[in-house]
Formats: C-alpha cells, structure tokens, sequence
C-alpha cells in the first residue's frame, strides 16, 4: 500500500538558557493524527528556504499540505516564509491543503484576510453550527474578522466566529481546532482529512 505523503510545517520553539536553541516541533500526536487517515507525515524543517525548498519539495513530492498550529503568526519569520511557500507550492501543484488554527489563519491572511482578538476560545470545547456540527476543542486567542475572499464557511462557534473554511476552487480547508489533541481522534475528523487529502 502507498501512503499519501502529506507534508507538515512545525512550529519554532526557542529553548533559552544555556543553549539558547531554536527548534522545529512537531506534536508527536499530529503525526499519529495523519498517520491514521492513512498518510505519511513528513516534517519540513523551518530553516529551508528558496532555492533549497524547492530541491526539498521534488525530493519529497508530497501529495498534500498540513499547516500545523501553535504560535501567532509574526512570532518566527523563518516560519511565515516557509509557510507561504508551502502555499504557493500546493497551488502551483493543485495539492490538498489543511490549515489547523494558525495554518487557518494563515490562509486567511493570504487571502486578505483580518484576524481579531475572541474571548472564551482557549482551553474549552464548544459544538459547530454549519456544515461541520460536532465537538471540538478550541485553543486560540484569534479568530477570522469576516470570511476571507474565495473561501466559504464549513463551520462557526456558538459566538459566531467562523472556525472551518473551504477554498471556493482549491482542495483546501482551514479548521480552527486542534484534531491531534484528543484522547481518541476524532473518527469524523480523521474521515474528513481523509477526504481532504485525497481530492
């Protein structure tokens, strides 16, 4: 069997005193999130940059793109960068493309997109209304200020803020919660990405 390969931004953590490292990571629990929609995770790491990325991207030839969450968007430069790479990589190459809370509003920043500041969303759960409708967790402190250009709501938050987006014309979707940070996944998440990554 033939895994998609599903590459995955990660985030840029900076350990301080008295190695004062900065380090790509990767929730092992994401892997494990893609690796159950039967798909290969492969990291990128942070500090590939033009014309090395792209050497990296023929190596790799993914089948799908997965903006991870964690850190606003500003936070490590490196990372922007990569990610708006990998953005124009996947629509070059028609490929998929999952955004999970920050990679969601990096798509909609892309877009022309404002993000504002919600009370209420760290550390709880709260039930979709729209054309997702079940529980999720929430663990963000900025959401979408109105829908992005070319993208429609999936879903929204009992307050209204939208939390799942699809692209009009590209296989991509952004979801503000965080699927891997479960106990048990999801199934209806694991499905879903499933179907994502497979258009």
């Amino acid at each position: 069997m033939t895994l998609r390969r599903v590459i995955i931004s990660q985030r840029c953590d900076f350990t301080g005193p008295p190695h004062g490292e900065w380090r790509d990571a990767l929730d092992v629990r994401l892997a494990r999130f893609v690796l159950a929609a039967g798909a290969l995770p492969l990291p990128v790491p942070s500090a590939l940059s033009e014309p090395i990325l792209a050497e990296w991207l023929n190596a790799m030839a993914p089948d799908a793109v997965l903006l991870s969450g964690g850190s606003d968007i500003g936070t490590t430069p490196d990372r922007d960068a990569l990610e708006t790479a990998l953005m124009d990589h996947a629509r070059r190459h028609a490929l998929p493309l999952l955004g999970i809370c920050r990679g969601m509003q990096v798509l909609a920043r892309a877009a022309g997109g404002a993000l504002m500041r919600v009370e209420g969303h760290v550390a709880t759960r709260h039930r979709l209304f729209g054309e997702l409708d079940h529980d999720v967790n929430s663990y963000h402190t900025l959401a979408l200020d109105g829908l992005p250009s070319d993208y429609r709501a999936l879903a929204k938050a009992p307050d209204g803020s939208v939390e799942a987006i699809s692209h009009r014309t590209l296989p991509w979707e952004g979801w503000m919660w965080h699927p891997e940070r479960a106990d048990r996944f999801d199934p209806s998440d694991v499905a879903r990405f499933g179907k994502v990554i497979s258009r």
